[in-house]
């Protein structure tokens, strides 16, 4: 695709989060974005992302179901931010069509392994499309400096990493689909596929086992829909063990509203410490030479976000670094690929089987083919 030449996008699912990579992608319009047409059954998320298009005079073709978008020839792109139990079927739809297209989906990839596999060796027959996984908590700017201390071997090799998660309860989605296991694929593969993926970046490696504890304690206890009361956790602590020797540890309260920062995570290496806190936007490292009057202190910005949105300019970041890959098809790969994607839901799928059975959980007992 040439360098100057417009992009076109389709979005898929236009409720909250898909209304939100409309408007990211309205920030990006200087770089020859435009969105064409969206795909939802719900009426008024379609009313709702019409107005915003409009406000944008940007003219959208609107269709009930995704594959009449897909039919219709109109976009290049597409970005799909329907609920997580519909990913996979129109996933494979998207890599059984005709025409390509390039695809930016939601995490998680889908809500069971088995699926994402699928999904993964669909994917392998197409090489004329990319697909990027949208773990997009890497580029948070303080997320992203950490990262980059990490790799630059400031802190050794690495040994543990520790992530906190204290946040409000999940927020109300059309027809309250998050609220039950069977629609999220469990709290640990919704929400913390996020952080089961920074994990495998900040350690370098890949998961051997994990121990979880959790439960629904607090949230939604007082809620049903039809008839049934939701299933999802609403805390836990999880353990993984890595392949290089690296630990790590998660932390998760979703009753947690009294918390200055809402993720805190340290990553502590053989010669030295870096902690990340999001959304103060602050970074903090040190070396074990130096002590605690050796720490230094980084307020973190990127200046190419033109939008912070709901994730602190993550989802701008994301869009653009996908935008980049889709412009030099070939020379650059998607930042999260399929196997990151398949990857951080073993490793939910993992946590959720712990808390289930009381032990610990080989990563390949979710993994193996023949399980799935």
């Amino acid at each position: 695709m040439a360098v100057n030449e417009t992009v076109k996008y389709g979005i898929i699912g236009v409720g909250m989060m898909g209304r939100e990579h409309l408007i990211n992608l309205h920030h990006l319009r200087t770089q020859g974005v435009v969105v064409v047409c969206i795909a939802d059954p719900h009426v008024p998320s379609q009313q709702l992302a019409l107005e915003l298009a409009k406000s944008f005079d940007w003219p959208l073709k609107v269709f009930s179901g995704h594959q009449e978008l897909l039919d219709s020839g109109l976009c290049d792109v597409v970005v799909v931010s329907s609920p997580n139990m519909t990913h996979y079927q129109i996933l494979m739809d998207i890599l059984n069509h005709p025409k390509p297209h390039h695809v930016l989906v939601e995490k998680p990839l889908c809500t069971t392994v088995a699926d994402c596999r699928k999904v993964v060796n669909a994917a392998r027959k197409r090489p004329d499309m990319l697909v990027q996984v949208g773990l997009e908590y890497r580029y948070m700017p303080p997320v992203a400096k950490l990262i980059e201390i990490v790799k630059g071997g400031t802190l050794g090799q690495i040994k543990m990493v520790a992530i906190r998660e204290h946040r409000f309860p999940f927020l109300v989605k059309v027809n309250n689909w998050n609220r039950f296991n069977s629609n999220t694929g469990g709290t640990l593969v919704e929400k913390c596929c996020h952080f089961f993926d920074l994990m495998r970046l900040f350690a370098g490696a890949n998961p051997v086992c994990m121990m979880a504890s959790g439960a629904m304690d607090v949230n939604h206890k007082d809620e049903i829909y039809d008839g049934k009361v939701p299933d999802i956790i609403d805390n836990a602590y999880v353990i993984v063990e890595f392949d290089n020797g690296a630990r790590g540890m998660l932390d998760l309260c979703m009753f947690a509203e009294g918390s200055k920062n809402e993720q805190e995570i340290s990553v502590v290496g053989h010669t030295g410490k870096g902690e990340a806190f999001v959304p103060e936007s602050i970074v903090r490292f040190g070396s074990r030479m130096e002590g605690r009057d050796g720490v230094q202190t980084l307020k973190t910005e990127n200046r190419l976000i033109k939008y912070e949105g709901l994730h602190h300019g993550s989802s701008y970041l994301e869009h653009l670094n996908f935008l980049s890959a889709i412009r030099v098809k070939g020379a650059k790969t998607p930042a999260a690929d399929l196997n990151d994607g398949l990857i951080s839901v073993a490793m939910g799928v993992a946590a959720q089987l712990s808390i289930e059975k009381g032990r610990f959980v080989n990563i390949e007992e979710v993994l193996d083919e023949h399980n799935c």
